[in-house]
């Protein structure tokens, strides 16, 4: 299947690491030009030299600053000349629940999870216009099943399908796409930080994994990878505005199959 993503010129927040890394990873692949926008000028820097090309780029940036978003995008349309797409992904569950938080860190939270992805879309849109390009949000399944403890992560995702939808609305006449994939269980270096708050890890990991019904497995950053590149890509032409659950069944599937052995 031909993708057609060759020069495609891709922005990608939180692109150096985790499901971020492997959409850069996998775009570059596809011959599409990625440019990383991360804070981690460490992590960009390998993985610009794992790549070991010339058609990717990063760029430093403190995402909850509008004016660093302005110049990432900025800097990516003087680098290579045009945008083809965006992808928002940067974020982290940072636990700030109704109980054990403040508003303050509340607010903080959306800084880090949401705002983000508008600003970002609305210094994008003029490029995006002209390409009749496409946006990839990466929510979360918090958004639609709770998790306890997270107000501010589980409400910036849920405000991200709002966004899906309503931007896929408002940018109809552009012809530009907009989609939102949601993780579930996905082994990240971020995961592994949060399974190791707990006294037994591989414990808590072993539970989880019980629950996800399709092979008792977690999902790959590849595989959420997998499913962007298709969403930028011209064989989705005719996709937008979608919800898309790449979880193994996590969210949807009778959680009494975890006791049964299918034939």
């Amino acid at each position: 299947m031909d993708l057609q993503l060759k020069d495609r010129v891709v922005v990608i927040t939180g692109g150096a690491k985790g499901i971020g890394a492997a959409i850069t990873r996998l775009l570059y692949e596809e011959g599409a030009v990625p440019v990383i926008v991360d804070r981690d000028v460490d992590a960009s820097k390998r993985l610009i030299c794992e790549l070991s090309g010339t058609r990717c780029d990063s760029v430093h940036a403190d995402l909850t600053k509008a004016e660093d978003c302005a110049k990432a995008i900025e800097l990516a349309v003087k680098q290579f000349g045009k945008l083809d797409a965006l992808v928002n992904n940067a974020g982290v569950n940072d636990r700030v629940g109704l109980e054990h938080g403040s508003p303050q860190e509340y607010v903080a939270s959306l800084q880090r999870n949401l705002l983000h992805y508008y600003n970002m879309a609305h210094y994008a849109l003029p490029h995006l216009k002209n390409s009749r390009g496409a946006i990839v949000n990466i929510a979360s399944k918090t958004a639609v099943t709770g998790q306890g403890g997270t107000s501010g992560y589980a409400s910036s995702k849920g405000a991200v399908l709002a966004l899906t939808r309503e931007w896929a609305v408002e940018l109809l006449p552009y012809s530009i796409r907009v989609n939102a994939i949601l993780p579930a269980e996905v082994m990240t270096p971020l995961y592994q930080q949060w399974l190791r708050t707990f006294p037994n890890p591989q414990k808590k990991l072993e539970a989880i994994v019980a629950k996800i019904t399709l092979d008792k497995r977690m999902t790959t950053a590849a595989e959420i990878a997998a499913m962007a590149v298709y969403l930028l890509s011209i064989q989705a032409a005719h996709i937008t505005g979608q919800h898309l659950y790449v979880d193994g069944g996590y969210v949807h599937l009778d959680r009494a199959l975890e006791q049964k052995t299918i034939q």
